[in-house]
């Protein structure tokens, strides 16, 4: 329980996991952290969170940055000289949402790979996108891959495949980066250890305030030297914050304390995926969970259209993304869904799309 969940006024947001807000344990973190000028490395919070970060992702240091977007945009920068190449996933968040920054910020010029139903990108092509010497190419800098791949349907990718793709990275002298937005989500998934997952990148960004429920900011971890350039670049996209321990108490709770509750977040979306397929056969179809994702597809002769859909759940209480390009409805699963909401969220979606006789 937490006493803040009024500030939701009861509805039930399935949207995404980054509609979490902050647990009463760091909301009082929050108000007592010692603070000083992280701009000048002078924040005893801050410090020690980059330190924990750092040590549980296995680099060498981290910095905490304002968001995921700007965290995988600092990998980038620092990474690739402008007019170089980054080898990234064609539904990667990185080429899909993140407002083309690597090409408008950076100068650098997006290489897409095809990402595959299973949410890697194939060796074979990653292989055959690495530019040769040539004087009309531009040259490969970088590869990038995303843990857990969202557009795929939230998938875990496997500490082999991941090494496998450091090995192509390590043979041409690139760099590798892990965005890891939902790195614990995959850690969890495979009852496995976070740092195996990005043993061999030579950069990773996570976020706190996804489903580890701090209210603001991600980390970016690597080598000391890789952070130490990316601080500078941090400064100058106006990411220097002063006093930022209040924020970074927050996440310290985030990535000690919340990672071992996500094996229960992802139960919960795999018996959602269950009741759904059990409950409304027919109208929706393609039913996948993957870690806290639910995805489905809503078959044409649906009783009512998706706009509709959205809205008439809303009367309920129940907030849902739209059906994305892909035509496919995404529910997510986090720290405040608990066992009861998820039937009764089946439940809302039954009463709307079951055919009536």
């Amino acid at each position: 329980g937490n006493s803040w969940r009024n500030t939701m006024e009861g509805w039930l947001d399935l949207r995404s996991d980054t509609v979490t807000w902050p647990t009463q344990r760091m909301r009082e973190a929050m108000v007592t952290a010692p603070l000083g000028d992280d701009v000048y490395g002078e924040d005893p919070t801050v410090n020690k969170l980059e330190a924990v970060a750092a040590e549980m992702l296995g680099k060498e240091a981290a910095m905490f940055v304002c968001t995921g977007v700007q965290g995988n945009l600092l990998a980038l920068l620092t990474h690739c000289p402008r007019g170089t190449e980054a080898i990234i996933g064609h539904t990667s968040h990185i080429f899909e949402y993140e407002t083309g920054g690597l090409s408008h910020v950076g100068g650098i010029v997006p290489h897409t790979v095809p990402v595959q139903a299973d949410g890697t990108l194939k060796l074979e092509d990653i292989e055959a996108s690495i530019r040769m010497e040539n004087v009309h190419y531009p040259r490969t800098a970088l590869i990038c891959l995303e843990n857990t791949q969202n557009a795929a349907g939230g998938i875990a990718l496997s500490a082999d495949y991941t090494e496998s793709v450091a090995a192509i990275a390590r043979r041409h002298n690139l760099k590798f980066h892990i965005d890891g937005a939902r790195i614990f989500h995959a850690a969890a998934e495979q009852n496995v250890d976070v740092k195996d997952l990005v043993r061999s990148a030579d950069s990773v960004m996570t976020c706190l305030s996804k489903a580890l429920c701090a209210p603001v900011g991600s980390i970016l971890a690597g080598s000391k030297e890789f952070i130490q350039r990316a601080r500078t670049t941090r400064k100058m996209l106006g990411g220097g914050m002063r006093q930022a321990g209040v924020l970074a108490a927050a996440g310290l709770i985030a990535i000690q304390e919340m990672p071992q509750t996500l094996s229960a977040v992802h139960k919960n979306a795999a018996e959602l995926a269950r009741l759904l397929r059990e409950l409304i056969p027919g109208t929706i179809y393609d039913v996948q969970h993957n870690t806290n994702f639910v995805m489905f597809r809503m078959a044409a002769e649906a009783p009512i259209p998706p706009a509709e859909f959205i809205n008439q759940l809303k009367e309920k209480k129940i907030r849902v993304s739209g059906s994305n390009q892909w035509g496919r409805w995404r529910l997510v699963t986090h720290h405040y869904i608990t066992p009861d909401d998820v039937v009764t969220i089946a439940h809302a979606i039954q009463a709307l799309l079951v055919v009536k006789q």
